[in-house]
C-alpha cells in the first residue's frame, strides 16, 4: 500500500519550517510514501526546489495574513481529488485552514498539526491560538519540533488526542567541517586570516536578539579587543555600526561560511523551538553560545555555553567563557558538537521518525 501525504503550509519563503518541510519532502527515500506540498501563498523560495525534485507543489493563491474563503474552497477541492491518507499542516494559519477543510467528508483520512515554535507573538496570534487550542482534539496527532514547544502549547490549553515530538533534521553531509572555510569567511568579511571570529546567523527580527548581542559584544571586546563578529542574515547591514562587527547580509552560502567561525552565538529572546542554525553550526564543528530559548540548552548540552535570554551580562559571560578557552579546547568542543548532532539529529534519523508516524496513521 502506498501512503499519500500532503503538507499544507502558510508559504514557502525562507524559514526554518519551510526548510525542514523541503528536506522531508525531497529526502525521505521510502517507496511506500508519496508526498506533495500545498502552499497557501505561492511558491516562495522553496517551491522551485521542491518541483525540481519531482514533488508536486500546489498554490492556493491566498494573500499572506488572509483566510480568504476562496482559498478554503480550493483546498477542499484539492483534498477531495487527491484523497491523502495524511494531511500535515505547518504553522498556525495552515493548522486552522486544514482543520476547517477536513471537516468536509472525503478530504483526508488523518490530520496532523506540526508546531514549529516554543511561544508566539500574542498580538499577532492570540485570537487564533485560542481557536486552535479549542480545536486541538480534532487532529489525530499534534506534533512539535521541540519539548519546549509542547510545554508552551500545553500551557495555552492544547489538549490533543496524542502528542509527538520530532526535532528538526540536519544534513551532516552539507553542514560539516570544510577545509579552507576559515580563510573564505575572513575574505568575505574583510578580516585578517588569524582573527578570532564569532558569528550570528539570523534575519533581523525582534525575536532574534541582535540588539542584546551587540551590547554584549561591545563588553566582550573591551576584554578581548582582537575578537571580531560577523552578522549573516537579511537586514543585518542596517543594524547600528559597532567596532569589530561586520554585517554580510543575506547569503546563499551559509553552509560554506559557518565552518569558518570560531564560535556561533544565538542570542534569541523568544520564539525558537528547535533552532536549525545552532545544530547546523554544531554539525560544522563550531561550538555554540546560545540563550536558553526553546530547546537550545538541550541541543548544546556540554558542547558549548548557554545564557539566560535578554541578559547582556549573562551573554557576555558565556561568550567570554568560550573565547577564553585555549584553541585546542575550543576545537575539542566543536568536534564533540558535531558528534552530538550526528548521533541524535542527523537527517536520516529524523526522516525515519516521520516515516514511522505516517505509517502509524495510515
Amino acid at each position: 500500500m502506498t501512503i499519500k501525504v500532503l503538507h499544507l503550509i502558510t508559504g514557502l519563503g525562507t524559514g526554518g519550517a519551510e526548510r525542514m518541510l523541503t528536506r522531508l519532502a525531497t529526502r525521505l527515500d521510502d517507496p511506500g510514501i508519496t508526498q506533495g506540498v500545498i502552499s497557501m501563498t505561492g511558491p516562495g523560495t522553496f517551491g522551485p526546489t521542491l518541483a525540481a525534485a519531482g514533488v508536486a507543489v500546489h498554490d492556493l493563491g491566498m494573500a499572506r495574513g488572509s483566510l480568504d474563503p476562496r482559498g478554503l474552497l480550493r483546498l477542499i477541492g484539492l483534498l477531495r481529488r487527491e484523497r491523502p491518507d495524511v494531511l500535515m499542516t505547518w504553522l498556525y494559519h495552515a493548522d486552522f485552514l486544514g482543520t476547517v477543510a477536513t471537516l468536509v467528508p472525503g478530504t483526508a483520512r488523518a490530520l496532523v498539526w506540526n508546531l514549529r515554535c516554543s511561544d508566539m507573538d500574542a498580538a499577532r496570534y492570540g485570537r487564533l491560538s485560542r481557536v486552535l487550542a479549542a480545536a486541538s482534539r480534532r487532529p489525530a496527532v499534534v506534533l512539535a519540533n521541540s519539548q519546549a514547544g509542547q510545554r508552551f502549547h500545553s500551557g495555552l490549553g492544547y489538549r490533543p488526542r496524542a502528542w509527538r515530538v520530532i526535532p528538526n533534521g540536519i544534513d551532516t553531509d552539507v553542514f560539516r567541517p570544510v577545509s579552507g572555510a576559515r580563510a573564505a569567511l575572513r575574505t568575505a568579511a574583510g578580516l585578517p586570516e588569524e582573527a578570532m571570529v564569532l558569528g550570528v546567523v539570523a534575519r533581523v527580527d525582534a525575536m532574534k536578539g541582535h540588539d542584546v548581542f551587540l551590547r554584549a559584544f561591545a563588553r566582550l571586546r573591551a576584554r578581548f579587543p582582537t575578537v571580531h563578529a560577523v552578522l549573516i542574515g537579511a537586514g543585518t547591514p542596517a543594524l547600528p555600526v559597532v567596532p569589530g562587527v561586520v554585517a554580510l547580509g543575506e547569503r546563499g552560502d551559509v553552509q560554506d561560511l559557518l565552518p569558518g567561525l570560531d564560535g556561533l552565538v544565538s542570542p534569541s529572546l523568544f520564539g525558537e523551538g528547535f533552532s536549525n542554525v545552532i545544530c547546523e553550526a554544531m554539525a560544522c564543528g563550531v561550538p555554540v553560545v546560545a540563550t536558553e530559548v526553546g530547546d537550545a540548552a538541550l541541543i548544546v548540552g556540554p558542547t558549548g555555553r548557554t545564557a539566560a535570554p535578554n541578559d547582556v551580562a549573562a551573554l557576555t559571560g558565556a561568550m567570554e567563557a568560550l573565547v577564553g578557552l585555549p584553541t585546542v579546547e575550543r576545537q575539542a568542543l566543536g568536534a564533540a558538537a558535531r558528534r552530538r548532532v550526528s548521533e541524535t539529529w542527523a537527517l536520516p534519523l529524523v526522516l525515519e521518525r516521520y516515516a514511522a508516524l505516517f505509517r502509524e496513521l495510515a
